[in-house]
């Protein structure tokens, strides 16, 4: 049964036209606004709050904590100190990535670790001959990601102190008050939008308070709520891949083809093969072994005359869906066959341009990368050129400042 996160009795009343969907068992709005672009707005010019409860939260505590992060992540954890926070993926024995999220170090011995899929069964078998517990917290802790140029501001008008020393991926724990009580919270500097942006981590029974006490220090700097539409276009900008969108997670494939390594899907700047073993290791190191992966994550810029011009063939003005379309559609080489697939494709409102993210193969990417993507039209068929360009499509510095 879908329920309300521990914000709902907030963002409920917000939420006016009921766009609703269902994450992870939770309510999640689509859009509070009667367009989700002056949420993306919100985003990317002033300050925006994001609830994103419904990721799974785990503790891993004990002397052999760090032991267990370290068995399963591609990273090095004994390099995480207390107070840094890791993005990372994990793997199953083939070297396929199972999901992908952020482990904190919040103390010597304490980790906490969020994920886009349920990882409590796959912890607890790794934490085997470990002497290490592992909680599911995420009924009881609530995430609240304050995200845009203005967050720092907002964030230091709701606790009272400078946060301009709180470095990328790094977290810290500060108090809010809310009327006569101080709530606790942990503060990562962390995030979904490829914005300035942070992510403030709440026992549930004082969610409620902690809005509202954000929603006012916020007022002066036009803060507004933002829901799962908005966030989908500004990470697609960002170039952050999607679990069961860009990628399937190894537990849920149901062939080969379908199961990625971390190399695959942008991620194998991560891995690193000069710590302790890790599970996947091996086959990963077999894989680079060969020659590396066959399949690589990359961004596509669509060419918009000839987005124009199919529609004008058509005597149709040009249209595209102002959300990011999560349906694959081919790519092909120039003028040749299908080689791979975009997998998320949306319009870019800073950009101005048409982008997605594909999955080709790496030997037939041509120089100069020019490739075709499909693209329908009263339902015939077209291509339209597309090139191939570094990700992010959108790197803000001051996401880093």
């Amino acid at each position: 049964m879908t329920v309300g996160t521990p914000f709902h009795p907030r963002t409920a009343p917000l939420n006016r036209k009921m766009q609703w969907r269902e994450w992870s068992g939770y309510f999640a709005s689509s859009a509070y606004a009667d367009a989700h672009d002056i949420e993306y707005a919100a985003i990317r010019e002033a300050a925006a709050l994001i609830d994103v409860s419904p990721l799974y939260k785990y503790r891993v505590h004990g002397p052999d904590a760090e032991r267990l992060v370290d068995r399963v992540i591609v990273r090095d954890a004994t390099k995480l100190r207390v107070g840094q926070v890791y993005y990372t993926c994990w793997c199953d024995e083939r070297g396929k990535v199972i999901d992908d999220g952020t482990v904190h170090r919040l103390a010597d011995d304490e980790f906490r670790w969020t994920a886009a899929d349920a990882q409590l069964r796959w912890l607890r078998l790794n934490a085997a001959g470990l002497d290490v517990t592992v909680d599911d917290v995420t009924d009881t802790t609530a995430a609240l990601a304050l995200q845009g140029p203005l967050s720092r501001a907002v964030l230091e008008a709701l606790t009272g102190e400078s946060f301009g020393d709180l470095r990328y991926f790094r977290r810290h724990a500060s108090t809010v008050k809310a009327g006569r009580k101080q709530i606790a919270i942990d503060v990562s500097r962390t995030g979904y939008t490829g914005d300035l942006g942070y992510e403030l981590w709440v026992e549930a029974a004082d969610a409620p308070a902690l809005w509202d006490a954000v929603m006012a220090a916020g007022e002066p700097f036009r803060v507004r709520p933002a829901g799962m539409l908005a966030l989908d276009v500004v990470r697609l900008e960002a170039g952050l891949i999607l679990l069961e969108v860009d990628y399937t997670s190894s537990r849920h494939a149901l062939n080969d083809e379908q199961a990625y390594s971390p190399f695959e899907i942008g991620l194998g700047r991560l891995v690193r093969f000069d710590k302790a073993d890790f599970v996947g290791r091996r086959a990963l190191e077999a894989e680079q072994a060969r020659g590396g992966a066959e399949r690589r994550l990359v961004g596509l810029a669509l060419d918009w005359d000839s987005i124009d011009r199919l529609f004008h063939d058509h005597g149709l003005p040009p249209a595209i869906s102002p959300v990011v379309d999560r349906t694959p559609r081919p790519v092909f080489e120039w003028h040749g066959e299908q080689i791979g697939r975009v997998t998320s494709l949306g319009w870019s409102p800073i950009l101005k341009e048409a982008i997605g993210l594909g999955s080709i193969p790496y030997w037939r990417i041509p120089n100069g990368g020019q490739l075709e993507v499909e693209w329908t039209v009263e339902g015939q068929r077209g291509r339209v050129p597309a090139r191939v360009v570094e990700l992010p499509f959108l790197d803000l510095e001051r996401k880093r400042a």
